[in-house]
């Protein structure tokens, strides 16, 4: 099984995107433009899973969810729950850390129109599976939308239909993890109306309330 550190900055496991990563290294040079590791607390007790790197987002500084709007409501909503310290500024090298909280996403590289194929979040599924196993000290996962959530369920080898995706759930899994849902925190959600601040919020002070018990 792959480590937890994630694939190469090479990575060919899912070609399309090889070759989406490719066309970006000679468009964007200045851009991270490789496969996007895992962010936070080695000792976290909340796993926070995406979706994918954003192109001009984590594409582009080489840290999940930084450089977007994404970025802005998860990490402000996080320090607001007390898992993350300092000044969130959207650049990897800000000095804004986690606490007890790690980020990852259920595919590493960019996806075409931000879209990963099954195919290509299967390819990825060992990444996820190896970050999961090596947080010693994990207690919860919040998926951001369906595929993260079907990733996770996939990665701890559940079935996705005993446990359908639904925004503010909050289960108990047979390990003992416990597996929280929301929408994605993506400008496109917010702006359209499908997730408010207000109802992020709810999802976060949730899960951190059970971590402090």
């Amino acid at each position: 099984m792959p480590n937890a550190e994630g694939p190469g900055r090479d990575c060919a496991l899912c070609p399309r995107l090889k070759d989406f990563r490719d066309a970006n290294r000679a468009r964007f040079p200045d851009f991270h433009n490789a496969p996007v590791a895992s962010f936070g607390d080695a000792d976290a007790k909340l796993l926070v899973v995406g979706l994918a790197p954003g192109l001009k987002g984590a594409n582009r500084t080489g840290r999940p969810f930084t450089g977007d709007y994404a970025g802005d409501l998860l990490y402000a909503t996080l320090t607001r729950h007390g898992l993350a310290m300092g000044t969130y500024a959207a650049r990897a090298d800000d000095g804004f850390s986690l606490s007890r909280c790690r980020i990852t996403n259920a595919v590493r590289c960019v996806p075409p129109e931000n879209k990963p194929t099954p195919e290509e979040a299967k390819a990825c599924r060992p990444f996820l599976q190896a970050e999961i196993a090596a947080l010693p000290k994990l207690k919860a996962i919040l998926a951001l939308g369906r595929i993260a959530h079907d990733q996770a369920l996939s990665a701890l080898g559940l079935k996705r239909s005993a446990y359908p995706f639904a925004h503010g759930a909050m289960r108990e899994l047979p390990n003992g993890l416990q597996l929280a849902d929301s929408y994605h925190c993506s400008r496109y959600n917010t702006n359209t109306g499908v997730l408010t601040e207000e109802m992020f919020d709810k999802v976060v002070a949730n899960i951190a309330t059970r971590l402090r018990s």
